[in-house]
Protein backbone atom coordinates (compact mmCIF):
# COMPACT_ATOMS: atom_id res chain seq x y z
CA UNK A 1 0.00 0.00 0.00
CA UNK A 2 1.78 3.38 -0.80
CA UNK A 3 0.85 6.04 1.06
CA UNK A 4 1.09 8.31 -2.21
CA UNK A 5 -1.17 6.52 -4.61
CA UNK A 6 -3.87 6.47 -1.27
CA UNK A 7 -6.34 8.61 0.23
CA UNK A 8 -7.19 9.99 3.46
CA UNK A 9 -10.02 7.81 4.84
CA UNK A 10 -7.97 4.62 2.93
CA UNK A 11 -4.84 5.95 5.31
CA UNK A 12 -6.99 6.35 8.60
CA UNK A 13 -8.55 2.73 7.55
CA UNK A 14 -4.82 1.42 7.96
CA UNK A 15 -4.06 3.15 11.10
CA UNK A 16 -6.67 0.92 12.88
CA UNK A 17 -4.77 -2.35 12.21
CA UNK A 18 -0.87 -1.12 11.92
CA UNK A 19 1.31 1.85 13.11
CA UNK A 20 3.74 0.84 10.99
CA UNK A 21 5.43 2.46 8.36
CA UNK A 22 8.45 1.96 5.84
CA UNK A 23 10.36 4.91 4.49
CA UNK A 24 12.87 4.08 1.58
CA UNK A 25 15.55 6.65 1.21
CA UNK A 26 18.51 6.78 -0.54
CA UNK A 27 20.17 9.79 -2.36
CA UNK A 28 21.11 11.26 -6.29
CA UNK A 29 24.47 10.82 -6.77
CA UNK A 30 27.41 9.89 -9.05
CA UNK A 31 27.68 6.44 -9.27
CA UNK A 32 31.01 6.16 -11.23
CA UNK A 33 30.86 5.81 -15.45
CA UNK A 34 28.36 3.08 -15.86
CA UNK A 35 25.60 3.88 -12.43
CA UNK A 36 23.22 5.37 -12.87
CA UNK A 37 23.15 9.03 -10.68
CA UNK A 38 19.56 7.33 -8.77
CA UNK A 39 21.40 4.17 -7.97
CA UNK A 40 20.31 4.71 -4.34
CA UNK A 41 16.96 5.94 -4.08
CA UNK A 42 15.83 3.02 -7.03
CA UNK A 43 17.59 0.16 -4.57
CA UNK A 44 15.62 1.87 -1.80
CA UNK A 45 12.79 2.57 -3.11
CA UNK A 46 11.96 -1.05 -5.09
CA UNK A 47 13.08 -3.29 -2.28
CA UNK A 48 10.89 -1.53 0.45
CA UNK A 49 7.86 -2.19 -2.56
CA UNK A 50 8.50 -5.19 -2.49
CA UNK A 51 8.86 -5.56 1.66
CA UNK A 52 5.69 -3.50 1.39
CA UNK A 53 3.70 -6.11 -0.57
CA UNK A 54 5.32 -8.94 1.68
CA UNK A 55 4.65 -7.20 4.59
CA UNK A 56 1.29 -5.67 4.01
CA UNK A 57 2.72 -2.20 4.90
CA UNK A 58 2.08 1.30 3.83
CA UNK A 59 5.42 2.28 2.00
CA UNK A 60 6.01 6.01 2.31
CA UNK A 61 6.99 8.38 -0.80
CA UNK A 62 10.85 8.00 -1.62
CA UNK A 63 13.32 10.16 0.29
CA UNK A 64 15.43 10.18 -3.10
CA UNK A 65 18.39 13.36 -1.78
CA UNK A 66 20.10 12.57 0.96
CA UNK A 67 23.46 13.20 2.16
CA UNK A 68 26.26 13.49 -0.30
CA UNK A 69 28.24 15.86 0.15
CA UNK A 70 31.83 14.45 -0.87
CA UNK A 71 30.49 13.36 -4.39
CA UNK A 72 29.42 17.03 -5.60
CA UNK A 73 32.36 17.36 -7.46
CA UNK A 74 30.30 15.41 -10.02
CA UNK A 75 28.37 16.57 -12.30
CA UNK A 76 24.60 15.70 -11.40
CA UNK A 77 25.23 15.02 -7.82
CA UNK A 78 22.30 16.78 -5.81
CA UNK A 79 23.30 17.00 -1.64
CA UNK A 80 21.29 17.65 1.54
CA UNK A 81 23.44 19.49 4.43
CA UNK A 82 23.31 17.09 7.40
CA UNK A 83 21.34 19.43 9.76
CA UNK A 84 19.16 19.82 6.67
CA UNK A 85 18.40 16.15 6.60
CA UNK A 86 17.74 16.04 10.12
CA UNK A 87 14.85 19.02 9.75
CA UNK A 88 13.67 17.11 7.19
CA UNK A 89 13.28 13.32 8.36
CA UNK A 90 12.37 15.30 11.97
CA UNK A 91 9.36 16.97 9.43
CA UNK A 92 8.61 13.22 8.02
CA UNK A 93 7.93 11.54 11.03
CA UNK A 94 6.20 14.65 13.13
CA UNK A 95 3.25 14.68 10.61
CA UNK A 96 3.36 11.41 10.18
CA UNK A 97 3.19 10.45 14.30
CA UNK A 98 0.03 13.41 14.81
CA UNK A 99 -1.29 10.99 12.20
CA UNK A 100 -1.27 7.92 14.51
CA UNK A 101 2.25 6.40 13.31
CA UNK A 102 4.39 4.76 15.83
CA UNK A 103 6.97 2.87 13.80
CA UNK A 104 8.96 4.16 11.17
CA UNK A 105 11.05 1.53 9.68
CA UNK A 106 13.35 3.24 6.95
CA UNK A 107 14.69 1.27 4.43
CA UNK A 108 18.55 3.05 3.18
CA UNK A 109 20.26 3.11 -0.13
CA UNK A 110 23.59 5.11 0.78
CA UNK A 111 25.67 4.21 3.31
CA UNK A 112 26.45 8.32 3.64
CA UNK A 113 22.99 8.89 5.26
CA UNK A 114 23.76 6.00 8.31
CA UNK A 115 25.07 8.76 10.61
CA UNK A 116 22.70 11.67 9.66
CA UNK A 117 19.29 9.40 10.56
CA UNK A 118 20.63 8.36 13.34
CA UNK A 119 21.09 11.71 14.67
CA UNK A 120 17.80 12.32 13.20
CA UNK A 121 15.71 10.07 15.34
CA UNK A 122 17.65 11.61 18.39
CA UNK A 123 16.38 14.99 17.34
CA UNK A 124 12.89 13.66 16.41
CA UNK A 125 12.19 11.92 19.80
CA UNK A 126 13.40 14.84 21.66
CA UNK A 127 10.86 17.47 19.02
CA UNK A 128 8.20 14.97 19.61
CA UNK A 129 8.81 15.50 23.75
CA UNK A 130 8.70 19.19 23.65
CA UNK A 131 5.01 19.41 21.30
CA UNK A 132 3.58 16.78 23.88
CA UNK A 133 2.33 14.86 20.86
CA UNK A 134 0.17 12.27 21.63
CA UNK A 135 1.88 8.63 22.13
CA UNK A 136 4.74 10.40 21.23
CA UNK A 137 7.01 7.72 24.12
CA UNK A 138 5.86 5.07 21.69
CA UNK A 139 7.26 6.40 18.69
CA UNK A 140 10.67 4.50 17.47
CA UNK A 141 12.59 4.71 14.16
CA UNK A 142 14.71 2.33 12.78
CA UNK A 143 16.98 2.11 9.64
CA UNK A 144 18.38 -1.07 7.57
CA UNK A 145 20.28 -0.74 4.93
CA UNK A 146 19.41 -3.15 2.20
CA UNK A 147 22.93 -3.47 1.05
CA UNK A 148 24.49 -4.53 4.64
CA UNK A 149 21.92 -7.49 4.85
CA UNK A 150 23.64 -10.89 5.69
CA UNK A 151 22.24 -13.02 2.65
CA UNK A 152 23.30 -10.17 0.41
CA UNK A 153 26.33 -9.27 1.60
CA UNK A 154 26.98 -13.26 1.30
CA UNK A 155 25.74 -13.33 -2.17
CA UNK A 156 28.01 -10.17 -3.50
CA UNK A 157 30.87 -11.90 -2.22
CA UNK A 158 30.38 -14.79 -4.20
CA UNK A 159 29.67 -13.36 -7.28
CA UNK A 160 32.15 -10.57 -7.33
CA UNK A 161 34.75 -11.38 -4.36
CA UNK A 162 36.55 -7.95 -3.54
CA UNK A 163 35.63 -6.61 -6.71
CA UNK A 164 32.45 -5.39 -4.99
CA UNK A 165 34.43 -2.21 -3.56
CA UNK A 166 32.22 0.10 -1.42
CA UNK A 167 30.74 2.69 -3.87
CA UNK A 168 29.44 1.91 -7.93
CA UNK A 169 29.20 -2.16 -6.50
CA UNK A 170 28.22 -4.54 -8.92
CA UNK A 171 25.72 -5.38 -6.28
CA UNK A 172 23.51 -1.81 -6.27
CA UNK A 173 24.13 -1.52 -10.22
CA UNK A 174 22.46 -5.10 -10.83
CA UNK A 175 19.36 -4.08 -9.29
CA UNK A 176 18.96 -1.02 -10.82
CA UNK A 177 19.29 -3.37 -14.32
CA UNK A 178 17.18 -5.64 -12.68
CA UNK A 179 14.45 -2.65 -12.27
CA UNK A 180 15.40 -0.91 -15.55
CA UNK A 181 16.82 -2.95 -18.19
CA UNK A 182 16.13 -0.41 -20.74
CA UNK A 183 18.66 2.09 -18.79
CA UNK A 184 22.23 -0.05 -18.61
CA UNK A 185 24.86 1.74 -19.27
CA UNK A 186 28.31 0.78 -21.49
CA UNK A 187 31.73 2.96 -20.84
CA UNK A 188 35.33 1.94 -20.80
CA UNK A 189 36.27 1.30 -17.15
CA UNK A 190 40.00 0.80 -16.17
CA UNK A 191 41.53 -2.32 -14.76
CA UNK A 192 42.99 -0.22 -11.97
CA UNK A 193 40.40 1.80 -9.33
CA UNK A 194 41.19 3.24 -6.28
CA UNK A 195 40.33 2.27 -3.00
CA UNK A 196 41.05 2.34 0.75
CA UNK A 197 41.36 6.09 0.92
CA UNK A 198 39.64 8.07 3.63
CA UNK A 199 36.49 10.52 2.90
CA UNK A 200 36.63 14.12 3.45
CA UNK A 201 35.34 16.96 1.18
CA UNK A 202 34.35 16.56 -2.28
CA UNK A 203 37.26 17.98 -4.09
CA UNK A 204 39.68 15.64 -2.42
CA UNK A 205 37.13 12.54 -3.36
CA UNK A 206 37.26 13.18 -6.87
CA UNK A 207 41.35 13.35 -6.46
CA UNK A 208 41.30 10.10 -5.21
CA UNK A 209 38.30 8.10 -6.42
CA UNK A 210 38.96 9.90 -10.42
CA UNK A 211 36.01 7.97 -11.91
CA UNK A 212 33.72 8.00 -9.16
CA UNK A 213 34.19 4.07 -8.13
CA UNK A 214 35.43 3.13 -4.70
CA UNK A 215 37.11 -0.78 -5.05
CA UNK A 216 34.53 -1.72 -7.37
CA UNK A 217 33.98 -3.43 -11.02
CA UNK A 218 30.46 -2.60 -11.97
CA UNK A 219 31.16 -4.30 -15.15
CA UNK A 220 30.14 -7.65 -13.60
CA UNK A 221 26.59 -6.70 -12.95
CA UNK A 222 23.78 -8.09 -14.78
CA UNK A 223 19.93 -8.13 -14.23
CA UNK A 224 19.87 -11.40 -13.12
CA UNK A 225 22.04 -10.44 -10.67
CA UNK A 226 19.83 -7.82 -9.64
CA UNK A 227 16.59 -9.43 -9.18
CA UNK A 228 19.07 -12.40 -7.07
CA UNK A 229 19.62 -9.07 -5.02
CA UNK A 230 16.10 -7.76 -4.75
CA UNK A 231 14.27 -11.15 -3.39
CA UNK A 232 17.59 -11.34 -0.77
CA UNK A 233 17.18 -7.94 0.40
CA UNK A 234 12.88 -7.82 0.04
CA UNK A 235 13.07 -11.47 2.12
CA UNK A 236 15.31 -10.58 4.92
CA UNK A 237 14.20 -7.08 5.58
CA UNK A 238 10.53 -8.30 5.38
CA UNK A 239 11.49 -10.49 8.47
CA UNK A 240 13.05 -7.55 10.39
CA UNK A 241 10.50 -5.30 9.68
CA UNK A 242 8.03 -7.66 11.07
CA UNK A 243 10.03 -8.40 14.38
CA UNK A 244 10.70 -4.44 14.92
CA UNK A 245 6.68 -4.00 14.47
CA UNK A 246 6.03 -6.79 16.90
CA UNK A 247 8.91 -6.11 19.17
Amino acid sequence: MLLHLSTWPEVEAYLEQSKGIVLPIGSTEQHGPTGLIGTDAICAEVIARGVGESTHAMVGPTINVGMALHHTAFPGTISLRPSTMILLVRDYVTCLSQAGFTKFFFINGHGGNIATLKAAFSETYAHLTDLNIPHAEQVQCQVSNWFMCSSVYKLAKELYGDREGSHATPSEVAVTQYVYPETIKQAPLTPEVATGHKIYGAIDFRQRYPDGRMGSNPALATPEHGKQFYELAVKELSNTYLEFING
